[in-house]
């Protein structure tokens, strides 16, 4: 199996809020949904996910409250806050107008 790529500048940070919007999920939950959702080609470990998540937090885009998980286990669960809806249809708009950009440098090269 390929090594996971490196994922670009800010994608983790719209990874995670689009993550979220489906669901209320802890940070294992959210790095499982995002290998998932990838076909197994995206991986987020521990060391990256939760200071992003810190930063959403920090930034008002999610919110957290301590459940149990599933093995009955102590976890913090996080929501997005409608700024955080925002936040995403933001994010995501760039992005796509990005990947537009390479996309077009790609075929013209």
């Amino acid at each position: 199996m390929k090594n996971p790529p490196d994922l670009l500048p800010g994608t983790l940070d719209l990874l995670v809020l689009r993550t979220l919007a489906r669901d209320t999920l802890h940070g294992y939950g959210i790095a499982q949904r995002v290998r998932e959702m990838s076909g197994d080609v995206l991986q987020v470990g521990e060391s990256s996910l939760y200071p992003a998540l810190q930063r959403l937090l920090l930034d008002g885009y999610v919110k957290a409250e301590w459940g149990a998980s599933v093995n009955n286990r102590r976890a913090r669960y996080y929501t997005l806050t409608a700024a955080g809806y925002r936040h995403l249809a933001a994010e995501r708009k760039e992005f796509e107008r990005i990947v537009g950009a390479i996309q077009l440098v790609l075929a013209n090269a």
